[in-house]
């Protein structure tokens, strides 16, 4: 972020760094894995292990995202993405989930990458914050991961 009148540059958040320090295990760990289906197996569970660790309401969300992402758009592939569930096509994410905890922030979000298909004129939505996922959000979850790899 840039400097604002007043204030000072202090370099990156305690959360933030973690987050860094997350993805460069992550890309650790991608380089030593076996063949692509054993990639794709061990990034799923790693997925789901991250999802369990998750705090109350941001683990049963994360857990319903993670469901209605699979089952809508099975040609996403869950990994971890700087320490948060992700969905890639072709091994690029398109979307991802981003518990409230990790940043310390009031809510959840559904965040989308630059390669989902949301455009809608000259501004569209890329993040949707979630405070809960009730049956009419998993529903509009569907439609966007559907909308977003058509």
């Amino acid at each position: 972020m840039g400097n604002t009148a007043g204030s000072v540059y202090e370099g990156f958040t305690a959360e933030e760094r973690a987050a860094m320090k997350d993805h460069a295990q992550e890309m650790k760990k991608a380089s030593r894995r076996g063949s692509k289906a054993d990639k794709a197996a061990e990034a799923a569970r790693d997925v789901l292990a991250k999802i369990t660790e998750m705090q109350d309401s941001d683990r049963v969300m994360a857990e319903r995202v993670h469901a209605v992402i699979t089952a809508g758009a099975p040609a996403l592939a869950p990994k971890l993405w700087y320490g948060m569930p992700a969905y890639a096509l072709d091994g690029k994410v398109v979307c991802h989930f981003q518990p409230a905890e990790k940043f310390k922030t009031r809510y959840a979000t559904l965040g989308f990458s630059d390669l989902a298909k949301l455009d809608e004129g000259s501004m569209w939505a890329v993040a949707f914050a979630l405070t809960e996922v009730t049956p009419e959000v998993e529903a509009r979850i569907a439609e966007l991961v559907k909308q977003a790899v058509s």
